[in-house]
């Protein structure tokens, strides 16, 4: 039930055809930058791809969204759950994330004072969190996708925020996942089905063509950042 050891494989540099010709949009858009984890991350291979990619691509993100005014938003499961807050994923995957340190974000993508931190319960970003609730309160209806794992709560969550009607981008080589057969399953479906799929390239290049916004800064946030341990006690974390 744990995860599986990857092996290295090649990071995709092309992205199914899209069945939508959605945009992004600087003055719509979210960036989630999902359970990029160190839990999540030792289970690649260091120093070979896609986690090479994965780590320069998302970096290159956050920092184009930080300038253009873009709020990015980062989840995280939170360490030692109980077996009521664990749900039917301890059937599929066991205890979890055994403890803090596993549980941290990498270090190079630490949230900063400016991006929030929500705890993510499910496989979904958008279960058991206020992530709606935080786009509706940015007039927000776009959310762009990346971290890992492609076709587990990256699918599922572009496919819920289709179903809120919020328009989802997955960065295509700004995911990683079991393998690259997994990995290109989970861009055919969201293209096929569920949101429009883009390179980091073409992400880049489209969402710059919006007029830039005045950088966000924590004022912007109704909530304030807040560290997993104390989210913890938060939503499942309260049951006894």
């Amino acid at each position: 039930m744990a995860l599986p050891s990857i092996k290295p494989y090649a990071m995709p540099t092309h992205t199914p055809a899209n069945r939508v010709d959605w945009q992004p949009d600087a003055s719509r858009a979210v960036l989630l930058v999902h359970d990029m984890q160190r839990y999540f991350l030792d289970a690649f291979t260091a120093d070979a791809s896609p986690l090479l990619e994965l780590m320069a691509n998302v970096g290159a993100l956050r920092e184009q969204c930080t300038n253009l005014g873009i709020p990015v938003i980062f989840s995280a499961q939170p360490p030692a759950q109980r077996p009521d807050q664990r749900g039917l994923l301890l059937d599929f995957w066991g205890k979890g994330i055994p403890g803090p340190d596993e549980a941290e974000i990498a270090r190079q993508l630490r949230p900063r004072d400016d991006e929030r931190l929500l705890t993510k319960w499910r496989y979904s970003a958008f279960q058991l969190t206020d992530l709606a609730q935080l786009m509706a309160e940015l007039g927000r209806d776009q959310l762009i996708i990346c971290g890992v794992y492609a076709h587990i709560g990256v699918l599922m969550t572009a496919g819920e925020a289709f179903q809120r009607d919020i328009q989802a981008f997955v960065v295509a080589d700004a995911v990683a996942d079991f393998s690259r057969e997994h990995h290109e399953m989970a861009l055919s479906y969201a293209a096929e089905r569920c949101a429009v799929t883009m390179t980091t390239t073409q992400l880049s290049r489209a969402v710059a063509k919006a007029t830039p916004l005045p950088q966000s800064g924590s004022a912007d946030w109704d909530i304030p950042l807040v560290s997993l341990a104390q989210d913890r006690v938060a939503t499942l974390g309260t049951r006894a």
